[in-house]
């Protein structure tokens, strides 16, 4: 992820969540219009914790910044 671009707290995530649902939907039902049901499932299962009633009230969106991973990978195997 472009570090400039990083959500800077759980709104701006939350808005992340909420848009990337709203492309994996788009693309779902327009992988069954167009009678590709398997494309559909697997995309479904992708995000099956997303699309359960329940399970999507639980579920946890944790964000990682890819710079800081880089930077603690690197502090910690190189010792």
């Amino acid at each position: 992820m472009n570090p400039d671009h990083a959500p800077k707290n759980d709104k701006e995530i939350s808005a992340m969540r909420d848009s990337i649902m709203d492309s994996m939907t788009i693309q779902f039902k327009k992988l069954l219009k167009e009678d590709r049901h398997d494309d559909a499932m697997a995309l479904a299962d992708e995000f099956f914790e997303w699309l359960h009633p329940v399970l999507m009230q639980r579920e946890e969106t944790l964000y990682s910044d890819e710079t800081e991973l880089r930077r603690a990978y690197i502090e910690l195997t190189s010792r």
